[in-house]
């Protein structure tokens, strides 16, 4: 599942590109799911750590020694530290230890938890010493934007995620998975009976294995309209956690030195609003402007969406309607279906198809039949004749043309003609081959026998051939008859290339 959501995952856009449009995760979705603050102080760092700066913050702010701080260190060869290092030291602390020993032990506790949930990277056994920086003051741990930060950060793992050559996923996916569970309920979801609104909406769902290949959940997907989508799943939730304002903020959410863009105006349907066609979007500034970005998220309140901005609500509650244009414009821009037609369960090359009627069409079964047509054109190889290659294109262009019209091309393969012919115009198919024409072999003299230019360095070396002995005839070197026949008893001599290296 989380597979098939991350091949519809768009960088540029931060959103996923499904059938009937854009979705993301919004920071109302992050307030919802984990009831954490996405208000407050931006988490930002304005350069990457130095392992000297991080031995410094280990002795400083968990009260080991420098050597113990450099031994961790050069063990994970970067400014970090190993979860069962911080395990190993702290976790016999207790109520009576000093209080120095708490505070030590309280800030390798949250430098543990938040590399286990918010920032869990790939490796799932280091954690970054940055992060200490953070819990230097342990009051003012509630006063970070730490939802707004877990979401950049999940949005650079997502876009890390879209490249060929990476295998895991980051970030926090008890986020992402309840995010499909609240959108998606009835295809993905696993419902908790015991759950009351007070709590997180994570706590809504049960985790499970969903028995299904990722070609099931790739249909599934193509498979996906607006009807199936509940767009406003917090309704019930409202009461006890209500909508943050903060959520309408356009501009760049930050984490230490990820920096990525929010679009909620790409996604206004989820938000009870109609679709329709979104600015382009802005590629966010270099981390090292920490600072102006700082700003920029300080000044929210005036970087909302206004209300002309976005648009008129849905008529109906939750119906994802969009402008007229939306859909047309979509297509332009991205691949609503992922799942190629003929890798389809259940496809099949008759009209009637077994897909649903949104996805079976026409043009589906036109490309299956035209891709059978040439797979067993070229499957003959060689011994498949010219005349049944070029028959198989012209029938694959004329279903591909929609033409209604029938060649005489068969599946059954021809046999290969006895000699080159040259169709006429009038059978001649549409990607007909090139016309070959094949004149017959003139009459070729031996040269003479008694004039042999000496080879030269850029000539090839002679070859004496000796005439054949007297009863067996010398072969005819003329197909014309009128030709003098060679004589039998002079040699020949055959030039041939020569592949010998000049000495030096």
């Amino acid at each position: 599942m989380l597979s098939a959501f991350c091949e519809r995952w768009q960088p540029e856009t931060t959103t996923f590109h499904l059938p009937f449009g854009e979705m993301t995760i919004s920071l109302d979705d992050v307030a919802s799911i984990l009831h954490i603050p996405v208000t407050g102080s931006m988490i930002s760092f304005s350069q990457p750590l130095r392992v000297d700066d991080a031995n410094a913050l280990l002795v400083e702010l968990l009260g080991t020694t420098d050597v113990e701080a450099s031994r961790e260190t050069e063990q994970c060869r970067s400014p970090s530290v190993r979860l069962l290092w911080l395990r190993e030291n702290f976790s016999t602390i207790t109520d009576v230890s000093s209080d120095d020993d708490i505070e030590f032990a309280t800030r390798a506790f949250l430098l543990h938890l938040v590399d286990c949930t918010l920032f869990a990277d790939k490796s799932a056994t280091s954690v970054g010493v940055v992060y200490l920086e953070l819990f230097r003051d342990l009051s003012m741990v509630g006063s970070y934007a730490w939802g707004a930060a877990c979401l950049a950060f999940l949005y650079r793992q997502l876009t890390t995620a879209t490249r060929f050559e990476v295998r895991q996923l980051g970030g926090y996916l008890t986020l992402l998975q309840a995010w499909i569970y609240e959108h998606f309920p009835e295809i993905f979801s696993s419902l908790d009976l015991s759950y009351i609104e007070s709590r997180p909406r994570a706590l809504h769902w049960r985790s499970h294995v969903i028995p299904d290949s990722l070609q099931s959940v790739h249909e599934r997907l193509d498979r996906l309209q607006s009807s199936d989508v509940y767009w406003e799943p917090y309704v019930d939730h409202r009461a006890e956690h209500p909508f943050p304002d903060i959520a309408w903020f356009s501009g760049c959410i930050e984490c230490g030195l990820v920096v990525k863009p929010y679009h909620p105006e790409r996604v206004l349907y989820q938000f009870g609003y109609i679709k329709t066609i979104p600015p382009q979007p802005f590629a966010p500034p270099r981390p090292d402007r920490s600072m102006l970005l700082d700003q920029y998220w300080e000044r929210w309140t005036d970087h909302v969406l206004t209300d002309q901005s976005r648009g008129r609500r849905c008529q109906y509650s939750g119906s994802g309607e969009s402008v007229a244009k939306y859909m047309a414009w979509y297509d332009r821009i991205s691949h609503r279906i992922v799942q190629p037609p003929h890798l389809r369960s259940g496809f099949t090359t008759d009209a009637g198809s077994s897909l649903p009627s949104h996805i079976a069409s026409t043009s589906d079964s036109q490309n299956a039949r035209a891709l059978s047509l040439l797979r067993h054109a070229i499957s003959g190889g060689r011994q498949q004749s010219a005349d049944y290659f070029w028959g198989a294109l012209n029938e694959a262009h004329s279903i591909l043309a929609g033409s209604d019209e029938t060649s005489a091309f068969h599946s059954t393969p021809s046999p290969a003609p006895a000699s080159h012919s040259t169709p006429s115009p009038a059978t001649r198919p549409f990607f007909s081959p090139p016309t070959f024409v094949y004149p017959p072999p003139a009459s070729v003299d031996p040269p003479p026998a008694s004039v042999d230019p000496p080879p030269t360095s850029d000539d090839p070396l002679p070859l004496i051939v000796p005439p054949p002995p007297a009863s067996v005839a010398p072969p005819a070197l003329a197909t014309d008859p009128s030709a003098p026949a060679p004589d039998s008893t002079a040699s020949t001599t055959i030039y041939v290339r020569s592949k010998r290296k000049k000495k030096t």
